[in-house]
């Protein structure tokens, strides 16, 4: 298609309300962006909207204006919903692309897609990038975190973009290029998997003190404040004291006492549990995270429950400091479970997949950045194959914190109360603390069985079978 008259560096197509920010985002950081969407009245309100941002937005009406005003080789950013509307834009594109372009899927996308879509591009064109952009509605707006999958020249050619556009951590981009395919849109899928597990242990300390201590609402929110000034400094922790210290406008009563709890999900955890599961690596704290969200849909089922067996009884002895360091102990077995299957990913894809670098990245702009990415990163910088539990740092803290998590998770049992991630970490602990293991027993029922061998402590090799199989 000709370039005449093309002034855009870069495109964007879908302008909801993460497309319409990233856009506006761009557009702040001095680049010319030709914007589009199906609807062209959506356009029309979004460039009216933009202010004096306006002057970098290039307006089209259609795919073939759109193209004609970027400058080549061109580059297009996907903000459509995952799935089959984003094989449906790429192929609406492609006749009007050249080889050289390149269509970038911003979008939460299945990681498996971004392979095969990267896969198509090598054979039919224009070149393809996936990127995940965590931070939500304002991450997009203001500065998210970047996790960008392609081949290096298609990074080379928009990084400059992205870094611009992206949240800063003490000036530096929390952009980076991770490696090929589908290796950016896998790591924001352990992102949210990691997300999730977070998440799931702070709700799990807040039902602790909630029904386990009887503590009110505010109360709650104060330790969460006071937390946010130690080792958990986080976002979701800063977030967890805001929201527990909110009343309800209608009713004055507090906001938590008044929602629903029965949690949504968009799928990207589920993907997280599935990909370890495949690749078989341990992410079991947030599996159970997973899991949770399922039974807390739910909700008659629960009720009935209550119902049949009472509910759990309170005044747990626990006391609020070993709350603390029980959830230090869970994240830093959530993080060391979430990056132990990038680093599976990335031996089975050939993946370039720097993790000090993935851990500098998400210290801001994302949802689960906090203060202990620093340590992470440069713990995973000195030695990156190895467990994050067993980085020196982070080993001191499980041996100071450990017990925490253990008496935690014991009196939460002993009094009915449900800690399924902090009981996953504590359990994941425990086994890569044993050097014997159980597995042996598993391994002679499956020879029992099916006569599938086994390996001997004192010889060489496998394929041994037991007495019972010589009958």
């Amino acid at each position: 298609m000709s370039s005449q008259g093309a002034v855009a560096e870069i495109g964007l197509i879908g302008l909801g309300t993460m497309g319409g920010n990233l856009a506006l985002n761009i557009a702040e950081h001095g680049f010319q962006i030709a914007v589009y969407n199906r609807t062209a009245e959506k356009t029309d309100q979004f460039v009216t909207k933009a202010g004096e941002l306006a002057a970098k937005l290039v307006p089209t009406k259609t795919l073939e204006d759109f193209v004609a005003a970027i400058k080549p080789p061109r580059a297009v950013i996907l903000m459509v919903p995952a799935g089959e509307a984003v094989d449906a834009q790429i192929e609406a594109l492609r006749p009007l692309l050249d080889s050289s372009d390149l269509i970038i899927d911003a979008g939460n996308a299945n990681y498996h897609d971004t392979n095969r879509r990267a896969e198509d591009a090598g054979e039919k064109g224009p070149r393809f990038m996936g990127i995940g952009v965590s931070g939500g509605e304002e991450g997009a707006r203001f500065g998210p975190s970047i996790m960008g999958g392609s081949a290096k020249d298609a990074w080379d050619q928009v990084g400059h973009i992205l870094e611009a556009i992206s949240a800063k951590h003490e000036g530096e981009p929390c952009a980076a290029y991770l490696g090929e395919a589908g290796a950016g849109h896998l790591v924001k899928t352990v992102h949210n998997g990691i997300e999730y597990a977070d998440m799931q242990m702070i709700a799990e300390v807040y039902g602790v003190m909630r029904d386990g201590f009887g503590m009110p609402a505010g109360e709650i929110g104060d330790v969460f404040e006071k937390w946010n000034g130690g080792i958990l400094q986080s976002y979701l922790i800063e977030i967890s004291g805001k929201v527990a210290k909110t009343a309800d406008p209608e009713t004055g009563k507090p906001m938590l006492d008044i929602i629903l709890d029965r949690a949504g999900q968009k799928g990207t955890g589920r993907w997280t549990a599935i990909e370890a599961l495949m690749l078989g690596t341990p992410a079991s704290a947030i599996e159970a995270a997973v899991a949770v969200r399922n039974m807390s849909a739910r909700l008659d089922e629960r009720k009935a429950g209550e119902a049949a067996f009472g509910a759990a009884p309170q005044k747990m002895t626990v006391g609020i400091d070993a709350l603390e360091a029980a959830l230090v102990a869970g994240k830093i077995i959530c993080y060391a479970q979430g990056f132990g299957l990038i680093l599976e990913a990335a031996k089975q894809y050939g993946w370039a997949m720097p993790l000090p670098q993935i851990a500098r990245i998400w210290r801001n702009g994302c949802i689960i950045r906090s203060s202990m990415l620093n340590d992470m990163s440069a713990a995973l910088a000195d030695n990156s194959e190895r467990n994050l539990m067993l980085a020196p740092f982070f080993s001191a803290k499980l041996k100071e914190t450990e017990a925490s998590l253990r008496k935690v998770v014991a009196e939460a049992a002993l009094h009915g109360l449900a800690v399924p991630a902090l009981s996953a970490a504590l359990s994941y602990f425990d086994i890569m603390r044993t050097a014997r293991s159980t597995a042996n027993m598993l391994q002679g029922q499956r020879d029992f069985f099916g006569a599938h061998g086994f390996e001997r402590t004192d010889k060489d090799g496998g394929g041994f079978h037991g007495p019972w199989a010589m009958g």
